[in-house]
């Protein structure tokens, strides 16, 4: 196992105790935090693994942070006119 996939797991299991995490915004600020990680962390893995194996992680983060992909979706298709 290499570098790039320890740190996608350390990130997996830390974005899954700061959502058990009581939070006064819905967990928005931590969200940003873990986006602004999480990017680059996921152009690592794949550039250091198969085209697969990065995409199993993409799929792992969206679901992780499913509500920001959510919204994302939303304002593509508003600002598509669909």
């Amino acid at each position: 196992m290499n570098g790039s996939l320890i740190a996608l797991f350390v990130w997996l299991l830390t974005a899954n105790v700061l959502a058990m995490i009581p939070s006064k915004d819905n967990h928005w600020r931590r969200a940003y935090g873990l986006i602004g990680l999480g990017v680059p962390l996921l152009v690592w893995v794949f550039w250091e693994n198969p085209v697969w194996v990065g995409l199993l992680a993409l799929l792992a983060g969206m679901s992780v942070l499913r509500w920001p992909v959510i919204y994302l979706g939303r304002w593509v298709r508003r600002k598509a006119g669909l």
